[in-house]
């Protein structure tokens, strides 16, 4: 027999990331009913079959959600009901209607990976409360998204937020859009081998190495939390936020990274009557994604998509 908990609505978001997926199943406060997160191998669209898999178990168990999400990197179409552009992995994305694949009588709102993170942060997360503030997830590469005035910006193309790929370098070579010495080669770990000529391959034991003095782990690490600062206060002088939330692997390194960059940032930052801008830790973890996916879902049944502040 079910109990109350069991059969109270709920909506449902779904992360697809790059080796797990994560879901949230939360009521329309916020309150989460329950979470899972698997692995996934990317081969023959495994992961869409974990995902339909994960939805019919909930809905043997709860019935079908008020309203879903889908959280996955790419950008997301402007019906808002597919990635449409994910080129390189996760084979079978591209165009995927996910009502249609899921069999769910609405519409699914699909949204980028950073964007769902942000909108997930700024709902119960670092953000809440906050009605201009950008996000950037540090890790392999450095994802991005921004909200102005309350609006999560998507932009044209949905391209908007890749904040990753603003240029620090003009002279350096192209990252993979193109985008000559941007801010993803300076800080990701895809390109710590190259910038440290072969010695690190993860930024955790170079952070390690640094804290404990050693002069060429010290000086790169220096660098790198440096060209940080200086993409974020050109972010800032664009965009203006209360706060800017850091988020990924890169950001756990802590005191590390957020004394350094504060320090860094206060040499660049242009501070009107004082006032500076908070650099906060995001809070919600791994599961921000699934979180803003389940946040769109409930934005969704009032056909306020992408907006925060109500």
């Amino acid at each position: 027999m079910n109990t109350a908990s069991e059969i109270e609505p709920y909506f449902l978001g779904i992360d697809l990331g790059g080796s797990r997926i994560k879901t949230v199943a939360v009521n329309a406060v916020g309150e989460t009913l329950e979470q899972e997160s698997i692995p996934f191998e990317d081969r023959e669209m495994e992961w869409a079959g974990r995902i339909q898999e994960m939805v019919l178990d909930l809905r043997m168990r709860r019935g079908w959600p008020v309203a879903m999400g889908l959280s996955a990197p790419g950008l997301a179409a402007r019906d808002a009901r597919s990635i449409v552009h994910m080129p390189g992995r996760l084979r079978g994305l591209e165009g995927l209607d996910w009502q249609q694949y899921l069999g769910f009588p609405k519409p699914i709102f699909v949204l980028n990976d950073a964007h769902s993170a942000l909108l997930g942060e700024a709902w119960i997360g670092a953000a809440q409360g906050l009605e201009n503030v950008f996000m950037l997830t540090l890790g392999t590469g450095v994802g991005g998204a921004a909200i102005v005035d309350g609006h999560l910006l998507r932009g044209h193309l949905g391209r908007a937020g890749h904040l990753g790929h603003i240029t620090l370098d003009s002279s350096a070579k192209n990252d993979d859009v193109g985008t000559p010495g941007s801010l993803e080669m300076a800080i990701g770990n895809k390109t710590l081998r190259e910038r440290s000529q072969g010695r690190y391959t993860s930024t955790e034991a170079l952070v390690r190495d640094a804290r404990q003095g050693e002069p060429q782990a010290k000086a790169l690490w220096q660098d790198s939390v440096r060209s940080l600062a200086i993409g974020i206060n050109s972010l800032i002088n664009v965009l203006d936020p209360e706060a800017v939330i850091l988020g990924g692997g890169i950001a756990q390194a802590g005191p590390d990274l957020f004394e350094w960059l504060t320090e860094a940032l206060q040499r660049h930052e242009w501070c009107p009557a004082g006032l500076g801008v908070r650099i906060l830790p995001a809070s919600l973890g791994d599961l921000a994604g699934a979180y803003g996916a389940a946040r769109q879902a409930i934005l969704s049944q009032s056909g306020n998509v992408g907006t925060v502040s109500c």
